[in-house]
């Protein structure tokens, strides 16, 4: 019997990188994955085959979860086509660096609305469901960043820690009613973006990384696919880090 066989999973921010390893994960464990992206038509296309060849349902939505009609009408399309929604994952992001005296007014706004504001909509706009059928679980992306803050990422930093405590709230609003909601922070997850980097930075970060790795998407997933799962039915207010020792 396969983990999450049967349920229906939203992941935001699904075409690439994290969001990507988590869709498959969930679909090789069962679940049927209605995912979003927001510009790669092509990547999107590619995730949507390669998830039905395991023989699921999933299906690709072009929608900015920073937006809060979007949000609703997306949850709308998803009820409309699978019939159910069992877990929604949180996981669009975007990083605009720099450092305070440097930032724009956009630059932070932006960032603040697309990875804080964006789990306010979908968190919202699944609510209704979820209390109604007395099960879910939602599962938000924080960041290592979000716990011990890095310069140069003020406006990151303050919108991955607001996941954090906006999470821990909904467990306690929504608990009494069987819907948990917990929080990953990841530490340095080798992704397309990373290989961009230089190799030397790169190998100098992974030395003082205790496990002396990057992570991969794959760890990432498998911590959520726990979260997902009701293997941990008991579970909700967690922030749990994937990073390696990072922050031990």
């Amino acid at each position: 019997m396969k983990l999450l066989e049967g349920k229906t999973a939203i992941i935001t921010g699904a075409s690439r990188g994290i969001g990507r390893g988590i869709a498959q994960v969930f679909a090789q464990q069962g679940a049927n994955v209605a995912f979003t992206y927001n510009s790669s038509v092509e990547a999107s296309n590619q995730l949507e085959k390669e998830l039905q060849a395991l023989g699921v349902k999933a299906k690709g939505y072009k929608s900015n979860a920073a937006n809060f009609k979007q949000a609703l009408d997306l949850v709308d399309y998803v009820l409309e086509e699978f019939g159910t929604i069992d877990i929604l994952v949180n996981n669009a992001g975007i990083t605009k660096d720099n450092l305070l005296m440097r930032m724009s007014e956009d630059d932070f706004d932006r960032v603040i609305e697309v990875n804080l504001k964006s789990v306010f909509n979908m968190t919202k706009a699944v609510q209704t469901t979820f209390l109604k059928q007395r099960k879910g679980s939602i599962i938000n992306m924080s960041s290592v960043v979000g716990v011990k803050g890095n310069a140069g990422q003020t406006n990151y930093a303050a919108s991955k820690a607001g996941i954090i405590g906006f999470s821990k709230s909904i467990a306690l609003e929504l608990g009494s009613r069987n819907v948990r909601s917990n929080v990953i922070a990841p530490g340095f997850i080798e992704t397309e973006m990373t290989a961009k980097l230089d190799e030397n930075q790169v190998k100098e970060w992974r030395k003082a990384i205790p496990l002396r790795r990057g992570g991969s998407p794959e760890d990432v997933a498998n911590v959520c696919l726990f979260l997902a799962s009701d293997m941990s039915s008991y579970v909700t207010g967690q922030t749990i880090h994937v990073d390696g020792g990072m922050l031990t």
